[in-house]
């Protein structure tokens, strides 16, 4: 059995198209949003909106951890327009995109910058959407939890820790954990580029050592200090930034 895994899309349709090659099945931990391209500040719904340069000055200033000089910006830009209806349209033109370039079967969970209410909109027959629920696969159970936790950036999918806690104690004995974001180990949390410890889980760094599940599998951080470690009996895989590498992570067994 070959699964490929991809995570943190972001936009990135054109490659997602190939990203089932020679698998079984692909499995997707979400972020197929792309509000603004830390790399290509030219992409994305911000800059679709408000022009490169504003593009430049918000990265600028959440990059310095300037968040509440980067919220007023956001502000400013969006007086006197329907902000809530602008980042719609602009999410209902990736995900008919990035739906359609999903293969048959596909496994897929949210991302923090995702918006649950408008997948059923767009997930086709051979898409399974799974969020604190379990599926088999190969003879292996795999258990998915979307979105992210609550962070200053305020990004449209963060759930507080409780909730976030429910799910994965609801996934119970699982071979392999799905999730968008990963443990609460530092190296597998800190961002080398962004130079900021993003957001992980301690309830699933519990899970890990309770379960003891084969592989826990994530995405969320880009460019992490650690890529993949062991805890245990469990091997712990960042699979990639997928909106750069364009390559999917693989799991055989």
């Amino acid at each position: 059995m070959r699964v490929h895994v991809v995570s943190d899309v972001h936009g990135n349709s054109e490659d997602l198209e190939k990203a089932g090659a020679g698998a079984d099945a692909l499995i997707c931990l979400g972020d197929l949003v792309l509000f603004l391209d830390y790399a290509d500040h030219s992409r994305g719904i911000f800059p679709d909106l408000f022009g490169v340069e504003n593009a430049d000055r918000l990265v600028e200033l959440r990059t310095a951890r300037r968040f509440e000089e980067a919220r007023a910006l956001g502000n400013r830009l969006w007086e006197g327009l329907d902000r809530n209806a602008a980042i719609e349209a602009g999410v209902r033109r990736q995900y008919a995109e990035l739906f359609a370039a999903f293969p048959t079967p596909t496994y897929a969970t949210y991302g923090n910058v995702d918006m649950p209410s408008l997948w059923p909109e767009y997930a086709q027959p051979g898409t399974t959407v799974l969020d604190g629920e379990r599926v088999e696969i190969g003879g292996l159970v795999f258990g998915f939890v979307g979105g992210g936790l609550r962070t200053p950036m305020r990004t449209p999918y963060e759930i507080d820790d409780e909730t976030y806690a429910a799910k994965i104690a609801a996934l119970g004995e699982v071979d392999v954990i799905c999730t968008h974001i990963p443990p609460e180990v530092p190296d597998l949390c800190y961002d080398t580029v962004a130079r900021r410890f993003e957001r992980g889980s301690a309830a699933l760094l519990e899970a890990i050592h309770t379960v003891r599940p084969k592989y826990s599998l994530f995405g969320h951080v880009h460019q992490p200090l650690a890529r993949r470690m062991r805890i245990g009996a469990t091997e712990c895989v960042n699979v990639g930034h997928f909106a750069s590498s364009g390559t999917p992570w693989t799991l055989e067994w």
